[in-house]
């Protein structure tokens, strides 16, 4: 889906919320919904439950699916949260990383 900037922040023995979380970006309002649908879809495949959280506007969608928590945002609305500061005492990882373990 050409999600941009994507990372992925180890949680583990920082937080109960989760064992990962991943922060990536769209471009527009209808790629952040692009991009949020495709993840929810391929996580119902796989077997997972989630709960999403911002699909009718579109800047700022969090997908929760369990262990992993999953925020899509617009890039002015990353910018101005900035959650990848808020959690500085993990390091962000490429999702890639992540999900070749």
């Amino acid at each position: 889906m050409k999600a941009d900037e994507t990372v992925t922040i180890d949680l583990k023995g920082k937080s109960s919320i989760g064992d990962y979380m991943v922060v990536t970006s769209g471009t527009s309002n209808r790629h952040v919904s692009s991009i949020a649908d495709k993840v929810i879809e391929a996580l119902e495949q796989a077997g997972c439950r989630v709960r999403v959280e911002g699909m009718p506007h579109c800047d700022w969608v969090v997908i929760d699916a369990s262990d992993v928590i999953i925020h899509v945002f617009r890039p002015e609305v990353r910018a101005f949260y900035n959650i990848e500061k808020m959690w500085s005492g993990t390091l962000g990882r490429q999702s890639s990383d992540v999900l070749a373990n």
